[in-house]
C-alpha cells in the first residue's frame, strides 16, 4: 500500500495505491488523520490505483469523513474502480460520501463552498 501526498491550490490530494486492509488500515488513518490536524480541510481521495478494500478500510474513510465534518471540511472521492466502488456500494458509502469520476471533477467539488 502506498500514499502520494500532493497539493492542489488548497486542497490536498491523496492517491492511494494496492489494498486498504485490516493489516495497514490503522497505519493508513494515523496518515490521513494527520493531514487534518495539520489543518488540512480539503481532501480528495484519488482512489484509481486502489484494488481492493475492505471494511477496516471503509472505517478509515468514515472515520476521515467524520473529522472532517467536524471542522467544517469536505471529503471527496473520486475515480474508483469498479470493484471497489461495489464495496462502497454494498456498504452504503456511495449514499453519504461525495463521489465524482475523476480526479479534475473532485478538486473543483473540494473546491466549492457548500
Amino acid at each position: 500500500m502506498a500514499l502520494a501526498i500532493d497539493r492542489i491550490e488548497d486542497t490536498v490530494v491523496i492517491s492511494a495505491e494496492g489494498q486498504i486492509n485490516s493489516g495497514n488500515a490503522s497505519a493508513i488513518e494515523a496518515e490521513l488523520l494527520s493531514q487534518v490536524d495539520k489543518g488540512e480541510h480539503r481532501i480528495v481521495l484519488d482512489l484509481a490505483m486502489l484494488s481492493y478494500i475492505s471494511s477496516a478500510g471503509l472505517r478509515v474513510v468514515l472515520l476521515l469523513a467524520k473529522r472532517l465534518k467536524q471542522v467544517n471540511g469536505k471529503l471527496v472521492l473520486c475515480a474508483l474502480q469498479s470493484r471497489v466502488r461495489e464495496v462502497f456500494d454494498i456498504s452504503g458509502f456511495l449514499a453519504i460520501l461525495t463521489v465524482v469520476d475523476t480526479r479534475e471533477q473532485a478538486i473543483r467539488t473540494a473546491t466549492t463552498a457548500d
